[in-house]
């Protein structure tokens, strides 16, 4: 009888150690890094882009730590592991970070250039002189490119597109209507929409990270089935992108 009674005590015990552990590995923080897109995952917190991963995260316990950095630098920052996870990367961009099954939103990719040039198509791309972001890695992305050059800054586009430096400015639909804000003369311009490419989280290879992609893809399934997200991208006026699901 006594030996019953050790065995249940130590099966309990157990049990219950079993259990604090499993609490103990969901973290309550996750730290991500992005850029600071206006309207998206603009530095003090506002934007589509977080109010998105608030939803994923937030009711399931986990609070958003936000680092705003140039986009290269919220890579390496993951890379290091200093960070859970960086916003906004391409599918298998980079091939040291993990990346989830679901995405938290599609970028719309748009070339910026003169009206009086012809609009590109996919098939043309290839046939112009193009010009991106350092780090966004469009050639990996868009058919036929060959000839392109990274730049900086998006401060200098318009004058490298009207001084015949460049054919067409390749971007997200958002950063080519800021691009496109700073114009003296907009109608001298023209915007041609090109991809649509699936945004995502890119995960540290560490454990707290795997814990918190697998968290992620599991919020985001429940999220996109009751279609609770679609009421966050109408009140932002954008595209809700996963009718397809």
């Amino acid at each position: 009888m006594a030996l019953r009674w050790l065995a249940m005590m130590v099966f309990t015990t157990f049990c219950s150690l079993a259990s604090a552990g499993d609490t103990a590995t969901t973290p309550s923080v996750i730290h991500l890094a992005s850029e600071d897109w206006e309207d998206y995952t603009a530095a003090d917190g506002h934007g589509l882009g977080w109010d998105v991963l608030r939803e994923v995260f937030e009711p399931a316990g986990v609070k958003l730590d936000i680092r705003t950095e140039p986009y290269i630098r919220a890579i390496g920052l993951a890379q290091r592991g200093e960070v859970d996870a960086c916003v906004g990367s391409y599918r298998d961009e980079t091939h040291d970070l993990l990346y989830p099954r679901w995405n938290f939103d599609t970028d719309h990719i748009y070339a910026l250039g003169l009206a009086s040039n012809p609009a590109p198509t996919p098939q043309t791309l290839g046939n112009y002189r193009l010009a991106w972001v350092r780090g966004y890695s469009f050639e990996n992305y868009l058919p036929n490119v060959s000839r392109y050059n990274e730049v900086v800054r998006r401060t200098g586009i318009l004058s490298m597109l009207t001084r015949n430096r460049a054919d067409y400015y390749i971007d997200a639909l958002a950063e080519v209507d800021y691009v496109l804000k700073r114009a003296k003369d907009p109608a001298q311009f023209r915007r041609t929409h090109i991809a649509d490419l699936p945004l995502y989280l890119c995960f540290a290879d560490t454990p707290k990270a795997r814990t918190l992609m697998a968290l992620f893809d599991e919020r985001m399934e429940l999220l996109v089935k009751s279609g609770r997200l679609k009421t966050i991208f109408e009140r932002w006026k954008q595209p809700y992108p996963f009718d397809s699901n």
